[in-house]
């Protein structure tokens, strides 16, 4: 695996998508970016997963990234909430797969598991973690883009594992490892 790349970080959300990208020089994490998509001001859902595609796709062509990590979504009661979160991931992982980008998805507690070493941290503590590992001089209002570079910096602290979570190296590698998940 090439030491020196680019790993984009999304934590997808319906009305906010964070997103952090950091950049892994000589084996040590630089800063490059966290920001936020919000999709709120928009009433339809479509609307606002074409916008998750849009941003997505211009932060890949913007900074092009070697890898993405990305949130999986968490087990709610909620059936609609995980249905739309659910989409959402989906088109930013349609955006890196459109780009053959490699994506690697982790679930929650893996996250913050690899920052804080507390699997139930809360948001304010992997904000502050991320604040000190990275020399963040403030830390934005919103945490969704703490915890799309929070994905970034777990995906970092991963790489090389043999055990890191679901990957894709694109369009037909997820389909193999989801053949159950397929329509013929």
């Amino acid at each position: 695996m090439n030491s020196d790349r680019i790993i984009l970080g999304i934590d997808p959300g319906t009305t906010i998508m964070g997103f952090g990208l950091i950049k892994v020089v000589n084996k040590q994490m630089q800063f490059l970016q966290l920001n936020e998509l919000q999709l709120k001001k928009y009433e339809d859902h479509y609307v606002r997963l074409k916008h998750i595609f849009e941003r997505t796709i211009e932060l890949i062509d913007t900074f092009h990234p070697d890898e993405i990590a990305i949130e999986a979504p968490f087990f709610g009661k909620n059936v609609q909430s995980m249905l739309k979160l659910g989409r959402a991931q989906g088109v930013a992982m349609a955006a890196g797969l459109s780009r053959d980008i490699p994506i690697t998805e982790y679930a929650p507690k893996k996250i913050k598991m690899a920052i804080t070493g507390n699997g139930n941290a809360s948001k304010e503590q992997v904000a502050r973690m991320l604040q000190s590992l990275l020399n963040l001089k403030t830390l934005p209002k919103n945490l969704d883009s703490t915890d799309g570079l929070a994905a970034a910096v777990c995906h970092f602290y991963n790489s090389g594992r043999i055990e890191i979570g679901k990957s894709y190296t694109g369009w037909s590698a997820f389909v193999k490892q989801n053949e159950g998940r397929v329509k013929k």
